[in-house]
């Protein structure tokens, strides 16, 4: 399981151009899914999302985690995480899960992470486009 974490001041999710959700003040998520993710992955990253300290204290240090602020938090799925493109030009997805599994995955990661923080998602597999602004700027891989 990948997760890329981005601090942001505002993001947004469109699908055909229709405004899906958005969020003020939090994180802005990549998620993907690997064979072998299980619930375990799962728990781990969801602790890891919600406690990150990347939000700044009052002396300006990142000490304050999304809960911490009270922020929300974006959840876009992201099959590209996976893409390997070591041998050539065109990357190969091999390793990403497919689809009826990673959504489980993901509906799973999204229901955990929201409750601990307000979580608002994009549309799994629809062709999406993302705004943000990215406030820092902040941006952590993480991988279990």
């Amino acid at each position: 399981m990948k997760v890329v974490v981005q601090r942001c001041e505002k993001a947004s999710v469109s699908v055909d151009d229709k405004l899906i959700n958005a969020i003020e003040n939090g994180l802005m998520i990549l998620v993907g899914f690997t064979e072998g993710d299980t619930e375990k992955e799962i728990d781990y990253m969801v602790k890891k999302v919600a406690n990150l300290r990347i939000f700044d204290d009052e002396n300006g240090i990142m000490n304050k985690s999304v809960l911490d602020i009270k922020g929300s938090i974006l959840s876009i799925s992201q099959f590209t995480l996976y893409g390997d493109a070591s041998k050539g030009n065109r990357p190969s997805y091999i390793k990403a899960l497919n689809g009826e599994k990673a959504t489980k995955l993901y509906d799973l990661f999204n229901e955990k992470l929201n409750e601990l923080a307000p979580t608002k998602t994009g549309v799994f597999g629809a062709e999406m486009k993302i705004d943000f602004i990215n406030d820092g700027p902040i941006t952590i891989i993480l991988e279990k």
